[in-house]
């Protein structure tokens, strides 16, 4: 069976697709489409009718919204595909001059071609999982629009000492009431989809039991792993997030510090470092933990890391096991 790898690249309006065959790395196809039902159907016949019998395997990048419909057809259409990071791609392709969208699906296809053996077909959450990850962006975005409300009215507070802006201050405060019921609405709707959804539900009871872990970290827990489906153990999840330290080091001359990697999801990791932060306020056994840290004179930040991961073995275990989290006594 011949083996045929096509690369997409993505953007608002177009996709451009190149197909490289697998025997000898040449490509044999090359074009553009429109981004739309339209486009992404005509795409598809053509790899079913003009290439039956070959085994097709299509990568694209993680591009949010404009990459959606795209996967969800390839999903619908029953052909393999899978959706990999830019970054991995531009680090694979070496050394580079000039760049356009067909010379990047080349670049993708290519990609895809050299490292199918450690890339794996990419499987779409479900309905209620997109629909809470939709909401979480929505709910940081209202959040980041209070936050600004809020450092408004602290400098209109300052200034009002010198010229008189209640009124201001008043419509500012009214605002952030405003986001304050949208926010909360917003945690209301994704409460909902998850008590609707038995498994999802079942997790989430889990998760939350744990000391540090609210609801919202609940869900982001929920939605990047796919209802742990996505990440196997807790070791991958950390490096993901960023929690896990690696060495760096060359021969005799160059020995810096062990540190976390800055590729990470910055996202996730600031929340698990304010749930690292509760959970030292109120869980007795990680609160001895952190104190003989700090006490050995073990940087703060390094111990909050160190609690972050705790908190992660945490719901990874009891997410694994039928068994809810059991608080110890120290």
């Amino acid at each position: 069976m011949k083996n045929l790898f096509c690369g997409i690249d993505i953007s608002k309006d177009t996709l451009d697709y190149a197909i490289i065959c697998g025997e000898n790395k040449e490509i044999t196809t090359s074009s553009q489409i429109e981004n739309n039902k339209k486009g992404i159907k005509k795409l598809i016949r053509h790899l079913q009718t003009d290439y039956d019998g070959a085994d097709i395997w299509v990568c694209l990048e993680h591009t949010g919204h404009y990459g959606l419909l795209l996967a969800s057809l390839l999903a619908e259409n029953n052909i393999r595909f899978s959706m990999a990071s830019s970054l991995d791609i531009i680090k694979s392709v070496g050394l580079t001059r000039g760049k356009s969208d067909i010379v990047d699906a080349k670049r993708i296809a290519l990609y895809l071609a050299t490292n199918n053996y450690k890339l794996k077909p990419t499987e779409l959450p479900s309905e209620a999982i997109y629909k809470i990850k939709t909401l979480l962006t929505i709910r940081q975005q209202y959040v980041k629009i209070r936050t600004q409300f809020k450092n408004a009215v602290k400098s209109l507070k300052i200034a009002g000492d010198v010229v008189p802006l209640k009124e201001e201050i008043k419509q500012y405060n009214a605002e952030i009431k405003r986001y304050d019921k949208l926010v909360n609405n917003i945690e209301i709707k994704m409460k909902k989809i998850i008590r609707e959804n038995k498994s999802l539900d079942k997790n989430y009871r889990k998760i939350t039991n744990i000391l540090g872990i609210g609801p919202i970290t609940a869900s982001q827990f929920i939605v990047i792993t796919n209802n742990f489906t996505a990440f196997d153990n807790p070791r991958k999840f950390n490096c993901y997030c960023g929690l896990a330290p690696f060495e760096y080091s060359s021969g005799t001359s160059v020995k810096r510090r062990t540190k976390t990697s800055h590729y990470r999801n910055k996202q996730l990791k600031a929340a698990l470092f304010k749930a690292a932060n509760t959970a030292i306020t109120h869980d007795t056994q990680l609160k001895t933990y952190y104190n003989r840290k700090i006490g050995e004179g073990k940087h703060k930040m390094c111990v909050i890391n160190a609690v972050a991961c705790k908190l992660v073995y945490r719901v990874f275990a009891v997410v694994n096991r039928e068994e809810p989290f059991v608080r110890m006594a120290i």
